[in-house]
């Protein structure tokens, strides 16, 4: 999978599914310093991609400050060919001052065995 540089941030598509209903993140930021990977609750809720009813909600602390987010259990979750199922990710208003609809965290990024190379500019298995 190709990592974009879009004004010094490496961007790449992640496509979310629980049960039936699909949706696509084209701009989520690659972020290994990011413990967990967050999509915009916004997003999830026009797919139709809810939390459970005993859903844990958490206050995560971050370079853009504090926000409190839920958690979500998607079926899959995949960016090229690196996938996961029974994944659990979080959902937050991601109001960051930054034209993303993503983060791609830490917890994905290690649990698929990612290889990210930046002199190629792709994140492979």
């Amino acid at each position: 999978m190709k990592i974009r540089d879009v004004g010094g941030l490496p961007l790449v598509m992640v496509h979310l599914r629980q049960g039936e209903r699909n949706v696509v993140f084209e701009n989520v930021l690659l972020d290994t310093g990011s413990a967990g990977s967050i999509f915009s609750v916004d997003k999830l809720e026009q797919a139709g991609i809810t939390p459970q009813p005993n859903a844990m909600i958490r206050r995560i602390v971050g370079v853009g400050g504090v926000e409190f987010v839920v958690e979500v259990k998607v079926d899959a979750i995949k960016t090229g060919k690196l996938q996961l199922e029974q994944f659990v990710i979080e959902a937050g208003g991601m109001d960051y001052g930054f034209d993303f609809d993503g983060i791609l965290g830490f917890d994905f990024l290690r649990e698929a065995g990612a290889v990210i190379d930046f002199a190629k500019m792709e994140i492979r298995l």
